[in-house]
């Protein structure tokens, strides 16, 4: 019971704790034939038994980074609860880590791209055009006909058509409108968007809402579908008869419709009059409208089929709603295509209003190609994968069609984050190497399927997350630098100490204070450092690039050489002239690495550009380790524990000069390497 417990609620290790793991397994076989070795040496050169073996065991602490697969964990929970701050909650840790390899960000359009406030702005009817006004959801304002010029058919008697419109609208709806609350100064919404638009249409309208659901009580329904997309009520009337109400997808719903209401009456509909409705429609969507058709039907009793009585349908008309773009999309969609990732678009609605919008934040351009679920549906998944990389817009899409659109995508080696918001999406958020549920208007079961969760639904905060991923890498990259560095250093000290005719340049408490303190505090201190500001401009890291690559075993390397032959030099000069040369081979080892902490903090900038209001938590570290570091050489008791003496002034001053030494050598480096970049 407590194992299952423990189980369900750890994560497992992620790809990067298993890339450490792995390297701390082959330098712990490493250090262990180090250790051997210098062990061995000791013991040759007449060094007591139980001192060597200290020795070795304290090598070997300090050369295996026991500490990394700690600093990741605390690094990325860091990230994760930095993020919660900018509305996005991680549900898998491992999401932090993948956020950072992100290549492909296949968005919903409506309330992520979009402010997801919907408002009915024109009405289409087989009687004309009509404009609808007000602020919001407010149900105050008005609808009237537009005049005879600006009419995309003959204008006609205006007035049964769309009351029956606006009387559907209102009976097929599961939503709510809610005056102003508390210091709030406008309407909302209890439920979907679009049924609340059409609630709002319906006011300004005249229509009484509480009447007219009160009137015409619903005793059953067909709850809208991704399939068959569109949501059907039914609803008893005074007259002893049934109404059937029915909104959704204009295509959807114009395959029953055998009918037109028109003027003061219906007749029948002809092909000339759903091209009519048809290119009415293919105008509102491609000025970014979303369009919604109307339709209902009166039977004489409860039918038998209530899918049956969805057939034989009379269209009132449909809608064209707005749903602005938030402000802040345009600038999203543009940082993620200077960081080398490619938006998408994946939209259940009409192909030309998502192209409107599209085309409007950037997600199409020229050359770009727009792809259907009909289409996908048709072809295959093949078709879909053949044109994966010329395909920016997938419109009318199922959400069973996203798994395949993942898929495809993650068959060019793509790394995925996709957004989700219904049950049907579960399984592509599953697939997709970052799932992303809406806060807000998601379902319970997408975002237990998520990786992660939008508390705003908005697409920007994506690209946030995105951000923080590669900061996290690139701060433990940092760390796992600066330990194995420092571990190096120490392996070559005690190794080349014996050949250069010192006695154990280190005592084995000594070696484990410079393990515990100057190696544990900096490189945790390292991982809280912000974000360079060019993080953001870099192209993807490749999902299976190793922590050490881009060259950074050779620096580790070197570093660890120079480090480990400023302190050989000290130890040799002090021994040479009878100073408190173990003192200063102590203190030089651990000065050494506060300077290399502070130059890593940046791979391309120098400290001194850098300040430190962006990671004081860094400098109250380096500080604190320096004036503890002088506690050990000055104080007494201290001073018998570890087996220090105290240095005078001009010691001192030769040891902290020469622990300067890597600080300036690894911003020569820098400089260097933002030459060559200029170059280049």
């Amino acid at each position: 019971g407590v194992a299952a417990l423990l189980q369900a609620h750890v994560s497992p290790p992620t790809p990067l704790q298993r890339q450490l793991d792995s390297l701390g397994a082959k330098i712990a076989y490493g250090a262990v034939g180090v250790c051997v070795l210098v062990f061995a040496i000791g013991i040759a050169r007449g060094e007591p038994l139980t001192q060597m073996f200290l020795m070795a065991i304290s090598l070997a602490v300090a050369a295996i980074p026991e500490s990394m697969p700690a600093i990741v964990t605390v690094s990325m929970a860091l990230g994760a609860h930095r993020l919660v701050k900018r509305h996005a909650l991680i549900r898998k840790l491992s999401a932090v880590e993948t956020l950072g390899c992100v290549t492909v960000v296949a968005s919903d359009k409506t309330g992520t791209l979009t402010e997801g406030r919907m408002a009915v702005e024109r009405v289409w009817t087989a009687d004309g055009w009509n404009v609808a006004s007000g602020i919001g959801y407010e149900p105050l304002g008005q609808i009237h006909a537009l005049p005879e010029a600006a009419q995309a058919t003959e204008p006609g008697p205006q007035g049964r058509s769309l009351s029956m419109l606006l009387e559907a609208g209102v009976l097929c709806n599961d939503a709510a409108l809610l005056p102003p609350y508390a210091d709030e100064a406008s309407w909302r919404v209890a439920g979907d968007p679009t049924e609340g638009a059409l609630l709002t249409l319906a006011a300004r309208g005249g229509v009484e809402l509480a009447d007219i659901q009160a009137a015409k009580p619903r005793f059953a329904e067909i709850a809208f579908d991704s399939g068959r997309k569109r949501m059907a009520t039914f609803h008893h009337t005074s007259s002893g008869r049934v109404l059937v109400a029915v909104k959704g997808a204009l295509e959807a719903v114009l395959e029953d419709v055998t009918r037109f209401a028109e003027g003061d009456g219906d007749r029948s509909i002809t092909d000339a009059d759903r091209e009519q409705v048809r290119a009415a429609a293919e105008t509102a969507a491609a000025e970014g409208y979303r369009v919604i058709a109307v339709a209902g039907r009166q039977l004489d009793a409860v039918p038998d089929s209530l899918e049956a009585a969805e057939h034989d349908l009379v269209l009132y008309g449909f809608v064209a709603m707005a749903d602005p773009p938030r402000g802040e999309s345009a600038a999203a969609v543009a940082a993620a295509r200077a960081a080398g990732i490619a938006p998408i678009m994946i939209t259940g609605d009409h192909p030309a209003t998502a192209q409107a919008i599209a085309i409007g934040l950037g997600i199409m351009r020229p050359g770009d190609r727009l792809m259907t679920g009909g289409e996908l549906a048709a072809e295959g998944p093949e078709h879909l994968a053949r044109h994966v990389g010329e395909v920016s817009v997938y419109a009318r899409i199922s959400p069973e069609q996203k798994l395949d659109i993942v898929a495809a995508w993650q068959a060019t080696g793509a790394v995925v984050a996709m957004t989700g918001d219904g049950v049907n999406d579960a399984p592509a958020l599953r697939r997709a190497d970052i799932g992303v549920a809406m806060g807000v208007s998601g379902t319970e079961v997408s975002r237990e399927a998520a990786d992660m969760v939008l508390a705003d639904d908005n697409f920007a905060t994506i690209l946030d997350a995105v951000r923080e991923g590669r900061r996290i890498y690139d701060n433990i990259r940092r760390s796992v630098r600066f330990g194995l560095t420092g571990g190096s250093a120490e392996i070559w000290l005690i190794m080349l100490a014996p050949f250069l005719g010192l006695p154990l340049p280190l005592l084995p408490i000594q070696l484990l204070w410079v393990n515990l303190v100057t190696h544990g505090l900096p490189g945790v201190a390292l991982a809280t450092e912000p974000a360079e500001p060019d993080v953001m401009e870099r192209r993807p890291r490749p999902a299976s690039e190793g922590i050490l690559s881009g060259g950074m075993w050779q620096h580790i390397l070197a570093d660890g050489v120079l480090l480990g032959a400023v302190c050989l030099v000290m130890g040799m000069w002090g021994y040479a002239t009878g100073r408190p040369w173990q003192t200063m081979v102590f203190t030089s080892l651990a000065l050494l690495q506060l300077g290399n902490a502070l130059a890593l903090r940046s791979d391309r900038r120098s400290v001194f550009t850098l300040g430190w209001r962006g990671n004081p938590f860094l400098l109250l570290v380096l500080v604190g380790t320096f004036l503890l570091q002088m506690v050990l050489i000055y104080w007494e008791p201290a001073q018998s524990i570890l087996s220090t003496e105290a240095l005078s002034a001009g010691d001192l001053a030769i040891v902290l000069v020469a622990s300067t030494s890597l600080f300036w050598i690894v911003e020569v480096k820098k400089i260097v390497r933002r030459f060559r970049e200029r170059r280049a």
